[in-house]
């Protein structure tokens, strides 16, 4: 099941105070006379799927224009999976699509029942609707428009080949840009490589080591503070164990007094345990200071004042700290820094490798470009022709047997992001006359036909499942104006068609007719919108063929034109 618009209503928009569209499943035309409202159904539609606010737009005397749309989609499908990526419901296979408009210009948007930003309306639409108007257009005029129309048509053809040239492009252009960046930074790389090639020398020079700093830091307090640390140890060792060169009568050494401790404890540690044990202890305690007494003696026996050691230390801790100052807090850090900068060296370095290397790459893309373009060009040529043939077929039914489309595929002297091609719709008024661009190669009412040829015929191929065509038909009348009708009939087979038209002729192939009905309360205007029957429809084609609802003459052309309308529509 393709998705289609089943209602839309509108509020406070232009001339309508409030209408509520039903629409059909096939072709809907929408009429009424000059200043109804007619082109406020199509803003309306714009709106619901993320067209410019415009706050002009909002009726008179009203806060805001609001319209809400109610969308049958498959549940499950595609567009219900992008709905509830983005956050919204699909209820029973229903989405509710909602938008305002201020009179002060603010907008807001609604996707089921989610607030969302008026561009993911718009991303939707890509997917649902092709309005197809009068500024539309004036867009598919736009050489960039006409190569996306011819692109869109040209289908699955083109569709590897052009994603094969996008991506081939791309990697080019960027390695031009590499190019052009390690060409021109030439001297911006030198000066860096200079500036690393210093800092990597120095720090050779020094060769600090981790954890250095710390160490001679160490060293040199030791070294300042020699005879200090001397005598701290001569000292305790002369507390623990006396002084040899002094008198042994009266010492008062630590070793000493444990001895006598030990021998009057061992006096008489056979009469009580409890005693023995404090002797072992103080056994224990007499061998441990004999020991650190011992270590004392070695400890001062190593220390030795060295002035040319101190003065070394202080030099290589002034020599690091100047490194530490430049390439970071520690000598880890400093090493790291060596580390990243011989690798960003050797990077440098090898530009010139590099330089080689991207050319050769850039070669060889160029080359495939030139390659990809090409298959792009004759896909292109291809759709050009087929579609130029559409074209043309369409306008022989428009009453313009003789003008002839064709869509000129020229080399744009240079690659783009889309081809190496100049995409431009010309026409040839007669047999022999210069194809000249849309613009300049048809009169107004000739431009309108040749442009509703150009929209069916793209319609045909176009994805979506809805088209809004606004008065496309201006300008045409008489037997091309049947023949508009009978080709949106076609359309809509496949596909919902809404059209506002002012041709009772194309009216009169409708599956729905929707009149816009304008009532006057004093100087308000208001418009509504109504289903018409067949008697109703019959009324309102006698309306549009004659400027009269009751004329017999209209009315029985206006039988006419159904009766044709419907056998035609029967015979397809």
């Amino acid at each position: 099941m393709r998705p289609r618009v089943d209602e839309v209503r509108i509020k406070g928009l232009g001339v309508i105070d409030e209408a509520v569209l039903k629409l059909s499943p096939g072709l809907t035309v929408v009429t009424g006379e000059t200043g109804a409202g007619k082109t406020m159904v199509v803003t309306g539609l714009g709106l619901l799927f993320g067209g410019r606010a415009d706050p002009a737009r909002v009726r008179p005397g009203a806060d805001r224009a609001t319209v809400e749309g109610t969308l049958v989609v498959e549940a499950g499908g595609r567009v219900a999976q992008q709905v509830e990526d983005l956050g919204g419901d699909v209820e029973d296979g229903e989405l509710i699509i909602a938008r305002t408009v201020s009179g002060e210009g603010r907008s807001r948007a609604w996707l089921g029942g989610r607030s969302v930003p008026v561009g993911t309306l718009t991303y939707l639409a890509e997917d649902l609707v092709a309005v197809h108007g009068q500024m539309d257009q004036q867009r598919l005029l736009q050489p960039g428009r006409q190569r996306a129309a011819l692109d869109r048509y040209a289908g699955e053809d083109l569709v590897k080949p052009l994603r094969a040239y996008t991506q081939t492009y791309k990697r080019h252009k960027e390695v031009g840009a590499l190019l052009d960046e390690l060409t021109t930074r030439a001297r911006e790389r030198e000066e860096e490589a200079d500036r690393l090639r210093f800092g990597l020398v120095e720090i050779e020079k020094v060769d600090p080591k981790p954890g250095e700093e710390a160490e001679l830091k160490q060293e040199e307090e030791r070294l300042a503070h020699a005879d200090s640390l001397k005598s701290a140890a001569v000292s305790a060792h002369t507390a623990l164990l006396g002084d040899p060169m002094a008198s042994a009568q009266g010492a008062q050494d630590a070793v000493s007094l444990l001895g006598e401790a030990r021998a009057a404890v061992e006096a008489v540690r056979g009469f009580d345990t409890a005693l023995g044990g404090i002797g072992d202890r103080l056994a224990e305690a007499g061998y441990l200071v004999s020991d650190v007494a011992t270590e004392l003696a070695a400890y001062a026996e190593s220390v030795d004042a060295d002035p040319a050691r101190l003065a070394a230390v202080q030099e290589r801790r002034a020599v690091l700290t100047g490194l530490l100052r430049k390439y970071g807090e520690d000598s880890a850090a400093v090493l790291a820094w060596a580390r990243d900068a011989a690798a960003r060296l050797t990077e440098l370095e090898g530009d010139d490798d590099r330089i080689a290397e991207l050319t050769r790459e850039r070669d060889e893309l160029a080359a495939r470009l030139t390659e990809v373009a090409g298959e792009v060009t004759r896909i292109r040529t291809v759709a050009a022709e087929r579609f130029g043939d559409a074209v043309t077929a369409e306008l022989a039914a428009l009453a313009m047997p003789h003008a002839r489309v064709v869509v000129a595929v020229s080399p744009a002297g240079q690659f783009g992001p889309e081809g190496a091609d100049e995409i431009e719709l010309r026409m040839m008024s007669h047999p022999g006359a210069p194809a000249l661009p849309l613009n300049k190669g048809a009169s107004g009412g000739e431009l309108s036909r040749v442009m509703l040829a150009i929209e069916v015929v793209f319609a045909g191929a176009d994805p979506v499942p809805t088209f809004v065509f606004d008065e496309v038909d201006a300008g045409v009348g008489g037997k091309a104006a049947v023949e508009i009708g009978r080709r949106l009939a076609r359309l809509a087979r496949t596909a919902q068609v809404i059209v506002v038209t002012h041709l009772p002729q194309v009216a009169a192939f409708a599956d729905q007719h929707l009149v816009v009905e304008k009532a006057s309360d004093g100087s308000v205007v208001r418009s509504g919108v109504t289903a018409l029957d067949r008697e109703a429809r019959a009324r309102e084609l006698s309306r549009m063929l004659a400027g009269l609802e009751d004329s017999e003459l209209g009315r029985a052309h206006a039988e006419e034109l159904l009766e044709i309308a419907s056998a035609d529509k029967a015979a397809d």
